[in-house]
Parts: C-alpha cells; structure tokens; sequence
C-alpha cells in the first residue's frame, strides 16, 4: 500500500475541509478521534459480526468496504494532525489473527490507547491493527487502497456541495 500517496490525499482533504469551515487553527483531534470511534461503530454494524441474536446477514461486501474505508480516513488524518507520515507503518502477518469481533475490539482499545499517548508506536499499533481488521474482512491492500481514492473523491464532491 502506498501510504504516503493516501497521506497525501488526506492531507489535502482536510486542509480543503478545514479552509471551508474556518477551521485552520482548530485543535481537532478529539473530534477526529471520536469520528473514528463512530466510523469503526458503523463498520461493526454493517458486518452484523456481534449481532448474535440477529439471523440477518452482514451488508453488501461494497458497503462494509466503504465503511472501512471511512475509517482508514479518519486514522490518516490522526497521523497528519500528529505529523507522523514519515514514520507510519504497517507491520506484521496478519493471517493468524483472532475473530472479526476480538479484532474489532483491540482496534477500539488501540484508538484509546492512541488517544491517550499521542505517538508515533501507538499510532502505527492503530494503523497495524485496523488493517489487520481489513484483512479478516476479506480485503486486500489494492482493494482498500482503491476504494479509498473513490471515497476519497467523494468526500470532496459532498463537501463542494455544502455537506
């Protein structure tokens, strides 16, 4: 995955977003971290994967992609605000790992974690441990990558629209 070319075009979305609303001097991290909470809520959602009581199926595969997408744009713009682009990273072998619901788990319990330190090994634990979330979600690094330039588009198209 090409990380500093997604960083890039978060980069510019949000300074785009951030000009719109006035907001270049804002402190945004809080609200960026809990827009993240709520993009991974979402995506939980959307999998159905701990809705036990539930006979329903998980949503269209294109629906739970854009959802994770949703937060991959979330994480960079963490990582922009902490200026950690240069050093981001995505480690480890993610075949191996628990259930969708245990990994969904340890990616709330790395946003708090990343909350609460603010550097560079929690922020690229984080960003690890969501991808590994992508991967037991059936994606691939192309996938996600390529959805996130669509979304990416997006995101700018309902911003010039007043969204």
């Amino acid at each position: 995955m090409n990380l500093e070319k997604l960083f890039m075009m978060q980069k510019s979305l949000d300074q785009y977003i951030e000009e719109e609303h006035g907001l270049e001097k804002a402190d945004l991290f809080d609200q960026k971290v809990l827009a993240l909470l709520v993009e991974i809520g979402e995506l939980a959602n959307e999998t159905r994967c701990f809705k036990f009581w539930s006979k329903k199926a998980p949503s269209e595969r294109s629906v739970i992609l854009e959802e994770f997408v949703d937060g991959v744009h979330f994480i960079l713009s963490l990582g922009i605000v902490k200026s950690f682009e240069a050093e981001a990273e995505i480690s480890g072998d993610h075949s191996a790992e628990p259930s969708i619901t245990d990994q969904f788990l340890r990616v709330f319990k790395c946003v708090e974690q990343f909350k609460r330190e603010q550097n560079i090994d929690s922020f690229n634990q984080l960003l690890t441990d969501y991808f590994a979330l992508g991967v037991r979600l059936g994606f691939s690094v192309e996938e996600v990558e390529a959805a996130y330039v669509a979304k990416n588009e997006v995101n700018y198209e309902r911003q010039q629209q007043g969204y």
